[in-house]
């Protein structure tokens, strides 16, 4: 897991909303809803899973998700992303029976149907639905409220639906298309979430129900009303309306956030969000923004555009300058959805004021905390691991941390010169005697990779040069894992999952891979200088030569330009693939 990835973790919110995954080329991978988005992000980063999520996990390089206002808005928002990006590992949600559709046929003698495959189907379609049992639920209560024809095929006689009063047989009997029209006008309204009447008679139902004590019967209507409650929530976004970009923002005293979703063909299938630093003038700088992101940017207008608090006069210079219908909504659902888009603006600024704190504590903070357990105040610190295989191509390296931040360009490599063998007291003796010996910026703090040996080596060697800095060591366990510190002959205990355990156990291992990554490409390169003096005809001046070009891009292409004959060439890139 990468630093982005783990830093983005932190930040998401306890809301519902579509997340999407990116590999290292920026590829939409795969697309989620969630109830909760923390909880369900999290949870492909911890534990075990199968070989495809393991998989998928693996090619995670970043991560993006987008607020909801609920569960089902997600669940749409995540098949209209699926249907535009088609990620490869949401092959199996790319065809619409995953989810399940009510459709209101548009036959001469029409039917309400529950189904997963709506490509079968023609009508008017509503869905989907993440709760199956109530989308049944509510196509069988329709069913038995309106005398919609039941059959696939007409029969050459009335069935029992007919003297259940649930069909008006139009196998038999000649409808006039009004008494249809007006039976999908009402179910039409119901799913289309107008269903508080509804509700309202199935409640009294239920009451009276249960003052008879018939509680089989008032567990029924509870259960229709739950379901009419759940195929009535639909996505703000997947209103039947014209192509429309809808412009939110956000501001604190520092931030000025600004988001844009795109709607085309009645579906939210893209957004765009930017940070801007609040210089005071917020309407100002958000008018402008909307100005330049179709007549500088040149971004595709649509058919309307919605703004949030834009004056009457202000609006119609939108209207003169900008080829599209531009409204600032104030009440309805188009105002809900640029409060939608404002609450994904206003959860940038809230995730960046967590990153900050998240990046103090984590930095600053830990450097105090360590200040305060140790008496003395730290600012900069340099840790040291060495590396070798059986004292073969020895090498010590020190990184550096400033406010518990990376200081890479003051990183330092060392190839240990005097010691003989595999000796790591020596060479932390050699390797600090060199770093110290002449230094003016001395560090407030040095770290050992080890415990009170190191430690006593690094102690001994900077009283030798006449250098005064603390020394801490980091104790180790079985598993080569940070356990505690080692400072003035005492073991300190650390809690584990604090932030200073954390830091001690990140400085760990950054100069573990630092030193290793060195021994690697020092020992690499050893082995191969063996290897080249063992070749025939390959002095000091063209050893030095090939060695220059190890770095290469294209080692093979490069080595053509000396002047060697075939016989040394095969040998040179036999000894170079062994490294």
């Amino acid at each position: 897991m990468n630093e982005i990835i783990k830093q983005k973790l932190e930040l998401l919110p306890d809301k519902p909303g579509s997340y999407q995954y990116f590999d290292k080329d920026g590829t939409i991978i795969y697309v989620g809803k969630a109830k909760n988005l923390k909880n369900r992000v999290k949870s492909y980063f911890v534990g075990s899973h199968n070989a495809k999520t393991t998989k998928l996990v693996s090619e995670i390089n970043d991560l993006e998700y987008i607020i909801t206002s609920t569960e089902e808005e997600a669940l749409v928002l995540e098949i209209n992303l699926i249907k535009k990006h088609m990620p490869k590992y949401n092959i199996s949600l790319t065809d619409d029976k995953m989810y399940p559709y009510i459709v209101l046929t548009n036959e001469t003698n029409p039917r309400i149907l529950y189904t997963r495959d709506i490509k079968k189907q023609k009508g008017k379609v509503y869905g989907p639905y993440p709760n199956a049992y109530a989308a049944k639920e509510v196509v069988d209560l329709l069913n038995r409220m309106y005398p919609l024809r039941k059959c696939r095929v007409l029969p050459k006689k009335e069935c029992l639906y007919y003297h259940m009063g649930q069909c008006l047989a139009p196998c038999i009997n000649k409808v006039d298309k009004s008494i249809y029209d007006d039976i999908k006008n009402k179910i039409n309204s119901i799913l289309r979430g107008n269903v508080h009447d509804e509700i309202k008679k199935f409640k009294v139902l239920m009451n009276e129900a249960s003052d008879n004590l018939d509680f089989e019967k008032a567990i029924e209507y509870r259960n229709i009303i739950n379901s009419l409650e759940q195929v009535s929530q639909r996505q703000k976004m997947e209103e039947h309306i014209s192509d429309t970009d809808v412009f939110g923002y956000f501001n604190n005293d520092d931030y000025l956030s600004i988001q844009v979703f795109h709607i085309r063909e009645g579906k939210m299938i893209e957004r765009n969000g930017y940070l801007f630093e609040n210089d005071g003038n917020i309407v100002e700088k958000y008018q402008e923004f909307v100005y330049n992101f179709y007549l500088v940017e040149n971004n595709p207008l649509p058919k309307q555009i919605f703004l949030k608090d834009i004056d009457s006069e202000e609006l119609q210079s939108f209207n003169d300058l900008l080829d599209a219908k531009v409204i600032s909504p104030k009440m309805g659902k188009n105002l809900e959805l640029v409060k939608l888009v404002c609450d994904n603006a206003k959860n940038k600024i809230d995730n960046l004021i967590r990153k900050k704190e998240l990046e103090y504590q984590r930095t600053e903070k830990t450097f105090k905390d360590l200040s305060d357990l140790l008496g003395f105040e730290i600012h900069k610190v340099e840790a040291f691991d060495n590396s070798n295989i059986q004292g073969a191509s020895a090498v010590s390296a020190m990184v550096v941390y400033i406010d518990g931040k990376k200081a890479k360009n003051l990183y330092r490599k060392f190839k240990v010169k005097t010691v003989v063998g595999a000796n790591d007291v020596a060479t932390m003796y050699e390797v600090v005697t060199r770093r110290y010996k002449d230094i003016e910026n001395k560090p407030d703090l040095i770290i050992m990779d080890g415990g009170k040996l190191q430690v006593d080596s690094c102690k001994k060697a900077l009283a030798d040069i006449n250098q005064h800095i603390e020394v801490l060591g980091l104790v180790k366990d079985d598993n080569h894992k940070t356990r505690a510190l080692f400072y003035n002959d005492k073991e300190i205990p650390i809690e584990k999952g604090s932030y200073l355990f954390h830091m001690m156990e990140a400085i760990q291992e950054e100069v573990h891979r630092f030193a290793i990554s060195f021994f690697r490409s020092t020992h690499n390169k050893n082995l191969f200088t063996s290897k080249l003096d063992e070749i025939k005809g390959i002095g000091k001046v063209k050893k030095n030569q090939i060695l220059k070009l190890l770095s290469s891009d294209d080692f093979k292409r490069d080595l053509d330009k000396l002047k060697l004959n075939d016989y040394q060439k095969e040998e040179i890139l036999k000894a170079y693939r062994i490294i």
